[in-house]
């Protein structure tokens, strides 16, 4: 059992209402594999820069992650700067620097031949170039964002029709499909050829069509969002995890694995950064799946009757 995931590692700084940050650990591939090693083993593929921390890499290794597909090469490690408002939703960009991100060519490497594999937020040509390496691969899940639905959208369906998981925020899923019912925005994605759809709805939860079910849960109520950023990473790294791990693609057990990744999200928020991940214990995850059960579960209606 093993998830590959090809995606970017980036310095961050963030800015919230209440407090901001100095360069920090951020990234798709960052959030993702750190939420998807509490159970599976994780691959990464990415590239950092001469500049980037080598402290950084510490708190991949000591999560179990491997990280021999990061390469360091000459120049600066992708960053990103942003602030979020009091709402805590999209935030406003200030800076985004590629560096050498912008030529990043993913080698995927024969240990990850028969991995699952996750293609993070990137350009769907890395995306596709990863499909056409890929050996074998268990299953293949993609994330995307409006901004290569509206560049590179040929491409992206491209690579869509190759995927067995898609993963999208609601009002991208509009975006690319042109449809206003997430019903039919599903029947046109299944129609380009992805077998699972996940529509992330950010404080709403998530919502999940496989063949002729689909399925919808709140997210983790919390009483305090530190940092969103990597939010979405950190709820594909569990849904897929769980996958990963159990080996079971019934209905049945994707609901699980939606709780699941809504739960890793839920902590991912607490803090900046990746480090609510690094003080994450087993029976906290525990705790807040039996909550969600809890929060979310009934008895079977019965409605008395009249004469």
């Amino acid at each position: 059992m093993a998830i590959t995931v090809v995606g970017s590692i980036a310095i961050d700084n963030v800015e919230t209402p209440f407090n901001k940050t100095g360069d920090i650990l951020g990234g798709s591939a960052s959030f993702f594999s750190l939420s998807s090693s509490f159970l599976t083993d994780v691959k990464i593929i990415g590239v950092v820069g001469s500049d980037f921390d080598r402290d950084h890499l510490n708190i991949f290794k000591d999560r179990q992650i491997d990280i021999t597909g990061i390469k360091t090469e000459d120049g600066k490690t992708f960053h990103w700067a942003g602030r979020y408002g009091y709402d805590m939703s999209d935030p406003e960009t200030i800076t985004t620097e590629l560096g050498v991100f912008a030529s990043f060519k993913p080698d995927v490497q024969r240990s990850c031949e028969g991995d699952m594999f996750f293609l993070a937020n990137i350009d769907p040509d890395i995306q596709l170039d990863v499909l056409n390496q890929a050996n074998s691969p268990k299953l293949v899940a993609l994330d995307t964002m409006n901004f290569w639905i509206d560049s590179k959208k040929d491409k992206l369906i491209e690579a869509v029709g190759r995927t067995d998981i898609f993963i999208i925020n609601e009002s991208e899923a509009r975006l690319l499909t042109g449809e206003s019912s997430i019903f039919l925005c599903a029947k046109a994605i299944f129609e380009l050829g992805a077998k699972i759809l996940i529509l992330k709805r950010g404080a709403y939860g998530a919502t999940m069509f496989f063949e002729n079910n689909f399925f919808m849960v709140p997210a983790y109520p919390l009483e305090n969002v530190i940092d969103p950023t990597g939010a979405g990473d950190s709820f594909a790294g569990g849904f897929l995890g769980y996958i990963d791990s159990t080996g079971d693609m019934t209905f049945e057990n994707l609901k699980k694995a939606l709780v699941f990744g809504n739960i890793m999200a839920s902590f991912a928020v607490e803090d900046f950064s990746v480090n609510r991940f690094a003080a994450i214990k087993t029976d906290e995850i525990e705790d807040r799946f039996k909550k969600f059960r809890e929060m979310t579960y009934f008895e079977e209606l019965l409605l008395p009757t009249r004469q």
